[in-house]
Formats: C-alpha cells, structure tokens, sequence
C-alpha cells in the first residue's frame, strides 16, 4: 500500500517555527500529503498558509471544529486522516479530543495538554475510540537514542545505578515576552510550569526512555530568575527511579550562550553511556576495565531500531528533522500497516504517545508541587 496519509494540521500559520519543522518531517519520507488545515485565528493568515502550501481554498478552514466536521462529511477516500496539532499548550486537548471522537488519529505536540486531568480524559477518549495518538517528543527519534535504549535494556551496562539528563538554553536569557516568548511565559496558554513544562519534559521523557525506568519520586528547585517573568526559567531536580536508581535533570532556559545542549548520561555497574545532541550520530560507551568504544550511526553493527531510523550512510550526518520525520514515518508505517489488516513491525511502534504524554504532565505538576513546598521530595503519582 503505497497511498500517502492524508494530513490536516491546526495551528502552523505564518512565521510559526514548529508548524514548519512538522511539515518538513511529514514530507521527508514522503508518507503524508497535507491535504487540509485550519493555520491560524484569522482566516485571513490561515489562507495565507494554505497558498503557500498549495492547498484548495474550500480545504482551509477558519477553526479547528470547521475542519473536523466538514472534512468527516467528504468521502473517506478524500478525507483527511491524521490531524497534526500544532498549537500552544493550552489548545491541544479540546481539538485532539474532537479529532478522535471524529474517527481521526491525532500527532500533537508536547506537552500533551494544559493539565494532568486533560491527559487522563484524554487517554479515556483515546481507548473509547480506538484512535492513535503521536506525541512529539522529537529526541526520542534519533537512531543513537533508540540504539542507547537497546543497549541498556541489553543489560550491557549490568544493573543501571545512576542517570543524568540536561537541557541548557539561552534564548530566554532577557525578557522576551513581548516577542517570541509571548505565550511560553503565560500561564494562562501555557500552564504551570515554563522552562519545565517546554524542555524539561523533554528531559524527563529522554531519561525514561533511554533507562527503561519509570520515575517514582523526586525534590525540585524551580527557579525564575529574569523579573517580572510569570512562570519559571530555570531549574534542578533530584530523580528517585524504581529498583532505588537515583538521577539529576537539570532545565534552564537563561543559561546565555547556549542553544540546544541536550545531554544524557546513563551509568551502571559494568559502563556507562553518554549522548549529547550537538553530535547526534555519536554514542559514547564506557567500561569500567576497557577502552571507551563510540558508536556512529549507519553502520551495520547497530541495532535494528537505529538502523530502521537511519537514512544515510556513516559519517552523513543526520538531525533534528531526521529525528522528528522518523517520529512521523514510524507513526505512517503503524496506521498503513492497520489498514493492510497486518501487525506493525516492533520498531514501527517505538514512537511516543498517550502514556508518555501523561507521565509528562505528573513530571510538570509534581515538579512545580516539589518546587514550592518545603517538604521537597515529592512521591510521583498520576
């Protein structure tokens, strides 16, 4: 079956960075054809978009409930199939639960939602309707990640004793909020936390992903440190995982000259493994009595989940768009494979979704909680 999925997206008008780089992933592979889209607010900048884009003017809606309802009313070999939220924060749960109840599977951007009871009803509409649902979370999507998951749940490493994860930025540095930062430090649109809520989820699910364990507790310090700033900018968190690991994340948004460090490091009782984005096809190993080896995508001593997620031979370096367009295609390929009535192979189902999207949100409240009590280690519930 070699049809493209039908792609709708809300949100993604002009000048919107996330919009684009969603766009970029669904083409890479060529698995999706955006066929529809409610861009923006204003009709006016949503046409805008859908010109750009090549799309019908009938097929440009001026609200994301326009979109779902006549685009379920077109006949199933037209209509859209798979709708990319792309909105801010505080607009992801209501089109997302229009859109599966509507009989459409859904990729969205994180964090999930505005809260965590939007993240549970939203895992409720998700199993009443039988819909896939994507999550974004972009990292989780480089061939060297995915290989670093292997090798730990290979038990290489022996029994896993420590995990530190972070993600340094500037960009917040100075006041922005009257630029780029508008919603991001608004608590109405972008909800609790700031700099935890944008990249420090992205930590968290990294460190989960990569050590195969589930956080249980953790101590926060939250910080905002450029005034007047309404929500935090900065901070450092205590992990307790299960089987008593223990980890540190740290967030910031103000740490000037920075761009997207992201970095993790994952020890246990035989070596340790290190990744950082700034070298993405590189994986550090280390050995407790043995040189250090590091592994380089796209060659053949790999695992099956970084080869299926590498393009490129060695030493061609991939990225960010690779990353998130393998997110895309790993999500094409499980929907393509439902409707061929086959069970998708284990590597098409290694893409983030509901679960994560709920242990994202318990992160964003359970760290804000720790942050402002005085009682500091707080037992992570959802």
């Amino acid at each position: 079956m070699n049809d493209k999925i039908k792609l709708g997206m809300i949100g993604g008008g002009p000048n919107a960075f996330i919009g684009a780089v969603h766009r970029i992933a669904s083409r890479i592979d060529n698995e999706y054809e955006i066929v529809c889209g409610a861009f923006s607010s204003s009709l006016e900048k949503s046409l805008q978009t859908g010109n750009e884009l090549g799309i019908s003017e009938s097929r440009v809606y001026p609200t994301y409930q326009d979109l779902i309802n006549k685009e379920k009313e077109l006949p199933q070999k037209d209509r859209v199939q798979v709708i990319s939220i792309v909105t801010p924060n505080h607009l992801h749960f209501e089109p997302a639960k229009m859109a599966m109840e509507n009989g459409f599977d859904v990729i969205l951007d994180k964090p999930m939602t505005l809260t965590l009871a939007e993240a549970k009803d939203l895992k409720e509409v998700q199993k009443n309707t039988g819909r896939k649902l994507l999550l974004t979370h972009t990292y989780t999507g480089y061939p060297m990640v995915k290989e670093a998951r292997q090798i730990v749940a290979s038990g290489k490493l022996g029994t896993i004793r420590k995990v530190y994860v972070e993600y340094p930025q500037g960009w917040l540095s100075n006041a922005l909020e009257d630029k780029q930062a508008v919603w991001r430090t608004d608590p109405s649109k972008s909800g609790i936390a700031g700099a935890m809520g944008d990249i420090g989820t992205h930590a968290f699910n990294l460190a989960e992903y990569i050590s195969g364990l589930s956080v249980t507790k953790l101590c926060a310090d939250i910080n905002t440190i450029v005034p007047n700033r309404r929500l935090d900018d900065d901070g450092a968190v205590l992990l307790k995982f299960e089987k008593n690991v223990s980890g540190v994340l740290m967030a910031t948004q103000v740490a000037a000259g920075e761009e997207n460090k992201v970095k993790i490091r994952v020890y246990g009782e035989k070596g340790g493994l290190e990744w950082h984005q700034e070298d993405p096809n590189s994986l550090v190993l280390k050995w407790l009595d043995a040189p250090a080896q590091v592994y380089r995508a796209g060659t053949s001593y790999l695992s099956s989940f970084a080869t299926h997620n590498t393009r490129t031979p060695s030493g061609h370096p991939e990225g960010y768009l690779e990353a998130f367009a393998n997110l895309y295609r790993n999500f094409a390929l499980c929907i393509k494979a439902e409707l061929q009535g086959k069970t998708p192979e284990k590597e098409y189902l290694d893409y983030p979704s509901i679960e994560e999207g709920i242990r994202g949100m318990a992160f964003i409240e359970t760290v804000i909680e720790s942050g402002k009590s005085e009682q500091k280690w707080i037992d992570f519930k959802i």
